[in-house]
């Protein structure tokens, strides 16, 4: 079924939903010549953990959600500006969800995808079915065309990690609600793992999701390790085009999560691997997944993300880690001749930019550390790896070991550093990652979302000893403030394709 933005049709329509074989197949009923349609009853289903996900382009949303029954259930979706005094019309179009038994507590968890939606519009929805609704969310598309698009990446929020759930998820919505209200028109919000610290305890999946920001803006998720071990993750977040074949979806049967997903947005094509499974050949299967997504779907796409949650280049506690070691030489040379432009990782809770990267190599040795600007050329590639964004846990900056990686020593410019890293760093304050696509430029800025001031869970429960910059000899800088900016230039050499517009048109300010 299609979504018609409300005003094709006279009546509602109501797919059959598909449920587990434990449930009852229920059917709803449907009016196609007019009138109401009367939907099947969800039975005062209690409905939580309500989640906006990307769906396959920009024309997409997935909505997931957990549910006490396993009746059938739908998402009505219609324009915002046609509510009727905040009640939804007879003729909001419905999308029918996938309802399956819950291994996690005993429920079901349900998710279905909401299509061709239309650019410019803010959209009202809510789940369940007749007489046993949520509440009703929000939220707005904006322009499909063009070369601009803002979308924000969030470091492991690993909530539970601090001992303090409530304190945890204090951080966590205060770096969203910080995040959007300087960014309102972003468009996605990336994640770089570890959503909770125990994978199947949902005290701590409730704290991840209170925030009413992941019902407004579509959670593109990324499953890290402390999200592995149990169905939870998967089964609060359905992601479009996923391949849960072995290679990408390690763990027993009852246990694994994750798989290896694609989607596109405008015109990125983002890639998700599940970094977890990383043994027996998993590395090399992630290439070849990579590669057949590039070889598909990379015509015409202006930048190729990538995004998963161990950082091979780490600059903090997990730098040598006998799988980030393999990883760093298994990764980077392919990532060049796939011609993906930017890595966006998690797992070291500190934040780091690389320098251009080619082929596992420092593409000019002469680039400075913190350079504003760099050209990725053709090959280049740039690999962040991204703080907390609560503020449940930090990992300190860990001095380059050659005894550890003989191929992970200093920078020769920057000792302090790892050779891969123009930029390291590490306050004990929360921040987030804005990523800028201007045309042929990419602008990467790591932002302060908190102080040294609570919500900072780690600091509050004095599991630091210090805050602040330069390892806390430096006041706590504002909320906001800016820890590091890079505009890549990804031309690739083309002449002429990389102008000076943008500038002057007061984006880089």
């Amino acid at each position: 079924m299609k979504f018609d933005n409300g005003t094709k049709g006279s009546g509602q329509v109501l797919r059959r939903v598909a449920v587990s074989a434990g449930a009852a197949a229920l059917s709803a009923t449907a009016v196609f010549g007019g009138g109401l349609t009367t939907a099947a009853h969800a039975d005062s289903a209690t409905l939580t953990g309500v989640v906006l996900g990307v769906g396959a382009d920009e024309t997409q949303r997935v909505v997931s959600w957990y549910s006490s029954t396993g009746t059938p259930q739908v998402v009505q979706v219609t324009p915002t500006s046609k509510l009727v005094e905040g009640q939804f019309p007879a003729n909001a179009v419905t999308f029918s969800a996938t309802v399956t038994a819950n291994s996690v507590n005993g429920g079901y968890n349900a998710h279905a995808t909401i299509d061709s939606l239309k650019q410019n519009t803010e959209y009202s929805y809510r789940v369940g079915a007749e007489g046993s609704w949520s509440p009703a969310y929000s939220f707005t598309t904006q322009d499909f065309n063009g070369n601009n698009l803002d979308f924000l990446f969030f470091g492991d929020p690993q909530i539970g990690s601090s001992g303090n759930v409530a304190k945890d998820g204090a951080g966590w919505a205060d770096t969203l609600d910080v995040a959007l209200a300087a960014n309102p028109k972003a468009e996605l919000l990336v994640s770089g793992g570890d959503q909770v610290e125990t994978a199947n305890t949902e005290t701590q999946w409730n704290a991840f999701l209170a925030s009413d920001k992941l019902r407004q803006y579509p959670w593109a998720a990324t499953i890290g390790n402390h999200d592995v071990g149990g169905k939870a993750y998967e089964q609060h977040f359905w992601t479009p085009n996923t391949d849960r074949s072995a290679p990408y979806y390690n763990g027993s049967a009852t246990t694994r999560s994750g798989g290896d997903y694609w989607f596109k947005y405008k015109n990125i094509l983002f890639i998700d691997i599940n970094s977890n499974a990383y043994a027996s050949g998993s590395d090399a299967a992630h290439i070849a997944y990579i590669t057949d997504v590039v070889n598909r779907h990379g015509a015409g796409v202006k930048h190729t993300v990538l995004v998963y949650h161990h950082a091979i280049y780490s600059p903090a506690s997990h730098a040598n880690d006998g799988d980030n070691k393999v990883r760093r030489q298994d990764f980077p040379t392919a990532f060049s001749k796939l011609g993906v432009d930017l890595v966006l990782q998690g797992h070291d809770h500190s934040y780091s930019r690389s320098y251009v990267i080619k082929n596992g190599q420092k593409a000019n040795k002469d680039e400075q550390p913190g350079a504003a600007q760099v050209s990725k050329g053709p090959g280049g590639v740039i690999y962040v790896t991204a703080n907390s964004a609560s503020g449940s846990k930090y990992y300190d900056l860990t001095a380059p070991d050659t005894t550890k990686d003989p191929n992970y020593g200093p920078d020769p410019l920057n000792p302090k550093s790892h050779w891969a890293n123009s930029v390291e760093n590490q306050e004990h304050v929360r921040t987030y990652v804005r990523v800028q696509v201007r045309g042929n430029k990419l602008v990467v800025e790591n932002i302060r979302s908190g102080t040294c001031a609570a919500p900072n869970a780690a600091v509050e429960l004095g599991q630091e000893s210090w805050c602040g910059p330069d390892s806390g000899a430096t006041a706590a800088q504002p909320v906001g403030s800016t820890v590091d900016k890079v505009v890549i230039h990804t031309n690739e050499g083309k002449a002429g394709e990389d102008t000076p517009a943008a500038a002057e048109s007061g984006w880089l300010q």
